[in-house]
């Protein structure tokens, strides 16, 4: 948005926070920004507009949303708050916070409907980024690897929050996936800001060696890859648009995790298992997320390249399928949306 001409008011990774205590410790700044931007937006005529459109962060956005709603300003969201997910008591804020839904998931406009809760299901972006057929061979040699190569991607998260609690166990369970199979490559797509702190903690397991950490290029790595490790996500989806054999886990305070597995109504945390209704790749969370099981997770995909190939070829059928389904005209189809909210 900055390269479009945006404005950063506040940098974004201001509420980049996940967990309720995570949350906890930054609640007071976060609030802060929320009652600055909602009075920035209300009392100085030169930036009241005529529609807000939230996207995503819902935690923060309903509230504020709500609020210059009461005051006549249309609002959209854009990505459904995951009521079949977790937290169905939302639906009455979303009703009361906003006039429409923009949903990346087909299924979300009819259960939003049956709240009174107006919304499109314009596509999820990712599907129209990420190609059917991503060119695995282009991607290795971007990378200056070869096709025979086996080569697993590890994407430890895109929070300080996320990478504290997992990389040191991603980077125990690469040791011993070395450790069984020498000649296996590990790639690491970092988050530019963030480079730094996994090379810390890879050092300190001992396995810096043994990656290639690089700047992003995260959909290169999904690309070359032959099976991720990779933490709970939105880039659970994108591995899975690209069509990739994963193994997805996550581990946070643990009272976040009690808090929340309370409150979770689905069988599965990982998106692509939850859109596939079963578990197509294993999820580990929490105390299961032991390096042992996260390497040997690896492996058992690792071997099937050979031993069970069908395996693999079930997985990339069931993502093509899934991709077809979540592919659509994204931006003009919220766009339509948009405009004619603004023209009711």
């Amino acid at each position: 948005m900055m390269s479009r001409g945006f404005d950063a008011w506040w940098p974004s990774d201001k509420l980049a926070v996940r967990g309720y205590v995570e949350v906890l410790r930054h609640y007071r700044e976060i609030a802060g920004i929320r009652e600055q931007l909602k009075n920035r937006l209300l009392n100085d005529k030169g930036h009241r507009p005529d529609m807000f459109i939230g996207v995503d962060a819902p935690d923060f956005n309903l509230d504020l949303e709500a609020s210059l709603k009461v005051e006549g300003i249309k609002t959209v969201h854009f990505v459904s708050p995951s009521i079949w997910a977790w937290r169905p008591d939302r639906v009455e804020k979303i009703r009361r916070s906003v006039d429409h839904v923009l949903c990346i998931f087909p299924f979300e406009p009819a259960l939003l409907a049956a709240h009174g809760i107006a919304a499109t299901f314009v596509g999820h972006p990712l599907a129209s980024v990420i190609p059917m057929r991503p060119d695995r061979l282009a991607a290795r040699r971007q990378l200056g690897l070869h096709g025979e190569d086996t080569v697993i991607a590890i994407l430890p998260g895109s929070r300080k929050s996320e990478i504290e609690y997992l990389a040191s166990r991603f980077f125990q369970a690469t040791a011993i996936v070395k450790r069984a199979q020498p000649a296996i490559h590990f790639i690491v797509p970092a988050v530019p800001l963030l480079k730094d702190r996994i090379e810390q903690l890879a050092e300190a397991v001992g396995v810096r060696a043994d990656l290639r950490i690089m700047q992003g290029q995260s959909h290169t790595a999904l690309a070359a890859c032959d099976v991720a490790l990779i933490a709970s996500g939105t880039a659970t989806l994108e591995a899975a648009l690209f069509k990739r054999p994963m193994v997805i886990a996550y581990n946070m305070n643990w009272l976040s995790y009690q808090i929340m597995r309370r409150k979770k109504l689905q069988t599965w945390i990982g998106l692509p298992n939850i859109l596939c209704k079963g578990f197509v790749v294993p999820e580990l969370l929490q105390d299961a997320a032991t390096p042992e099981a996260l390497a040997a997770a690896l492996l058992q995909w690792v071997d099937a390249k050979t031993a069970a190939p069908d395996k693999i070829t079930a997985v990339e059928q069931r993502f093509t399928t899934l991709h077809a389904e979540l592919q659509r005209d994204t931006s003009q189809l919220a766009s339509d949306a948009i405009q004619k909210i603004l023209e009711a």
